[in-house]
């Protein structure tokens, strides 16, 4: 084998790590014109992990990368099986997806759209990745989407919150199990308004992307409907580390809170300097100086510190929760990882289940049966309680966990605590909402 050969070699997993030869393109591969791209073979299935490895949201990539791996081990029978025993679907048993193994390949999204499409469409055309997942940037997960409906494949996007994954940018062959901006919305501002009022006059820090700003137009509207006042918003580069120079002109500005509408790093950083900047002891306006943090994680809390002690935020999901579900995935991955996973490993891992199970379900790889048995199913037993993958967009509908950050934490993963499980009644909205108008599903395309 020549040099430029092995550099062309990808790795396929399963629990371990196992070469394999160069892939053919899907149009040389017998198995290619069976009516869909990259139908399996008899005896194994592949996946693509399309996760940040480096970049901003790298740490968020790592815990997706492990709960995909525990996913592949359970659905091949291994471990302890965690959610397939909880699931409320019972069709998953421990045998692959429709008895073949399941192997996968892994990608870096870099947190940049197009080193993600590259990673995505090697996966497809080099190594016959059937469905892709994955990424923790809504940026990423968009334009990833984009490509799987144009190549005939499903997306099961991983962490991605803005509303146009399912808004502007849906495409009928991808989900998400994630929530959206709008959620978090919905959810916070009543929350924030009992707590501390609805006179309050807030600056908004916004990631410069389309997750920063649907977030920022999501927060801004729920709380302006209950009083508040929004005095500035600044728009924030990705790539930025060092946020004090868009700090010290907010104490300044009349505002009395300050919206981080930051993820990741970013959010570590732009909360660090705030805090340098003395923000949490500050008063204005005859109140207390308040930051709120719109979408939360564990890795974000952790990298953080005490910074995060009183701040409240959403998210899709906590470690802490006591269903079924949740505790048998926090015993799997604890046990297999040494620490409690966080929502995007929580995310990933379900996403994977889910798309399995919908292949068994419908007997089928073909990406438009899966399509059919995703649209409208309501499942259970998965750690968000009751929830449905509604037909009109494919955004899952489920309970919003409201969080705050922890003043006595009892360890170094104790670091939130829920304050609010906001019912799925009170974040659910109409497919043609106005902070989602103008998408379009389409119909679902197989590919080959």
């Amino acid at each position: 084998m020549n040099n430029s050969t092995f550099s062309r070699r990808r790795v396929l997993k399963t629990g371990a790590i196992a070469s394999a030869g160069l892939a053919l393109p899907t149009y040389l591969r017998a198995d290619g014109h069976t009516g869909f791209t990259n139908a399996p073979g008899d005896n194994e299935v592949i996946l693509g992990f399309n996760v940040p490895q480096t970049g901003p949201y790298a740490d968020e990539g790592a815990d997706e990368l492990r709960a995909y791996e525990l996913a592949v081990e359970h659905l091949n029978g291994g471990g302890d099986g965690g959610m397939l025993g909880t699931f409320s679907s019972k069709v998953l048993d421990g045998t692959g997806i429709l008895g073949r193994e399941v192997k996968y390949v892994t990608g870096d999204t870099q947190t940049k759209s197009d080193a993600a499409r590259a990673s995505a469409r090697s996966m497809i055309e080099k190594d016959g990745a059937i469905m892709i997942t994955g990424g923790s940037s809504s940026g990423v997960a968009v334009a990833v989407q984009a490509l799987c409906q144009e190549a005939g494949i499903i997306f099961m996007a991983g962490l991605t919150h803005s509303n146009d994954t399912t808004g502007k940018d849906r495409r009928a062959n991808g989900f998400r199990h994630f929530f959206n901006s709008y959620m978090s919305g919905a959810a916070l501002a009543p929350v924030l308004a009992a707590n501390y009022g609805t006179d309050r006059k807030a600056y908004h820090l916004t990631a410069d992307y389309n997750w920063g700003y649907t977030t920022e137009e999501a927060v801004k509207s729920s709380t302006e409907a209950l009083g508040w006042e929004t005095v500035n918003a600044v728009k924030t580069p990705l790539t930025q580390t060092d946020f004090s120079s868009y700090i010290a002109p907010v104490l300044n500005s009349g505002a009395d809170v300050l919206v981080l509408n930051h993820y990741g790093g970013n959010m570590v950083n732009s909360l660090t300097n705030a805090v340098q900047f003395g923000l949490r002891e500050a008063q204005a306006n005859g109140q207390n100086f308040e930051i709120i943090v719109p979408l939360y994680s564990r890795l974000m809390a952790k990298g953080a510190g005490a910074n995060v002690k009183g701040i409240f935020g959403s998210t899709n999901w906590h470690w802490s929760l006591q269903d079924e579900g949740s505790k048998a995935f926090v015993q799997s991955f604890g046990t297999k990882y040494g620490f409690p996973p966080s929502q995007a490993a929580h995310t990933t891992y379900v996403q994977t289940l889910l798309y399995a199970d919908a292949v068994t379900r419908a007997n089928s790889f073909n990406p438009c049966a899966v399509v059919e048995a995703l649209e409208d199913y309501e499942f259970d037993g998965l750690g968000n309680g009751k929830t449905l993958y509604r037909g009109a967009d494919h955004q899952c509908f489920k309970d919003v966990l409201v969080v705050k950050g922890k003043e006595n934490p009892e360890n170094e993963f104790d670091l939130l605590e829920i304050v609010e499980v906001t019912p799925v009644e009170q974040v659910t909205y109409a497919p043609d909402h106005p902070q989602f108008a103008g998408g379009d599903l389409g119909t679902c395309n197989p590919g080959a």
